[in-house]
């Protein structure tokens, strides 16, 4: 049954040939060619049929014909215009999908949402991402607060790694705490080179988001958290302290810096990376009502 599938290397290739298709890398196109991989992913989007489903770059249609099959409805985001004619074909017995030729970074995921699915409908992004844009795409769908449940996407390893990572590892960082902020994230599977087409230079993992219907923590200003944090972690190898004192310089003496750790209960020789989201909270509270005011 699964060599009637995309997601095979004798399947993928003779589509390249019919097509004349030729991958480019600045689309970061690496296609999967096992439906055991995808099946997987599937299972851990908690795909039913009763869910619709979002894809992003949907290559020949090998995750989008997964989807199609275990989903209520897809809707899938495809950038590059040569792989259109080629979903047409591939995707030809599903009638339950939809593929919109648009840059998800400009796209109205919101608006696409309330047209395509039905109201209230419980929907998952799955992908598997263009490494080289993984950040932005992430960050634009988890700040926008779509009405999604969750996002399960394979991205490159040390970036799903940083994303799911907990304070006093080497991972753990200012996206880290950004990606937590919105979501649940936790790396659900790793997956090896060998399932792609063309193989990465890269090792894959899967990561799964769920959606949080309130922040873990509550901030006075939410864009002044989020630079305390960049602030915070600028020079990993330096404390807390020294980041901080370069970041308000223009705003405060360090003896004032020095009370602002003190009324956080923070200790200034301590790194960025020690730090717990509810600490950079209190710090960037702390702080942010002694901003001076514009």
């Amino acid at each position: 049954m699964s060599k009637k599938y995309i997601a095979t290397p004798t399947r993928t290739k003779e589509l390249l040939n019919k097509y004349g298709f030729a991958f480019k890398k600045s689309l970061g196109q690496n296609f999967l060619i096992d439906v055991n991989v995808l099946e997987n992913i599937i299972h851990q989007a908690g795909i039913t049929k009763e869910t619709g489903a979002i894809e992003i770059g949907p290559g020949m249609g090998a995750l989008t014909e997964q989807l199609a099959i275990h989903a209520d409805k897809v809707v899938a985001f495809e950038i590059d215009q040569r792989l259109l004619p080629i979903l047409e074909e591939t995707l030809a017995d599903y009638d339950n999908v939809e593929i919109i030729h648009h840059d998800i970074l400009k796209a109205n995921v919101e608006e696409v949402i309330r047209t395509q699915f039905e109201e209230g409908q419980d929907i998952h992004v799955v992908a598997n991402l263009p490494y080289y844009i993984t950040t932005p795409i992430l960050m634009k769908l988890v700040r926008d607060q779509l009405p999604v449940t969750s996002l399960t996407v394979m991205i490159q390893k040390e970036v799903a790694d940083r994303m799911a990572a907990v304070p006093n590892t080497k991972s753990y960082g200012s996206l880290s705490i950004a990606v937590q902020y919105y979501t649940e994230a936790s790396v659900v599977l790793n997956v090896p080179k060998q399932v792609f087409m063309p193989q990465p230079n890269v090792d894959s993992s899967v990561l799964k988001l769920v959606m949080r219907k309130e922040p873990p923590v509550q901030v006075d200003n939410v864009d002044f958290f989020f630079e305390l944090i960049q602030a915070s972690f600028a020079q990993r190898r330096k404390t807390l302290r020294n980041n901080l004192n370069r970041f308000l310089q223009d705003k405060f003496a360090k003896q004032q810096i020095e009370t602002f750790l003190e009324n956080a209960a923070i200790d200034g020789g301590r790194r960025g990376e020690t730090l717990t989201m509810e600490e950079f909270s209190s710090l960037a509270n702390v702080i942010h009502k002694e901003l001076p005011k514009n």
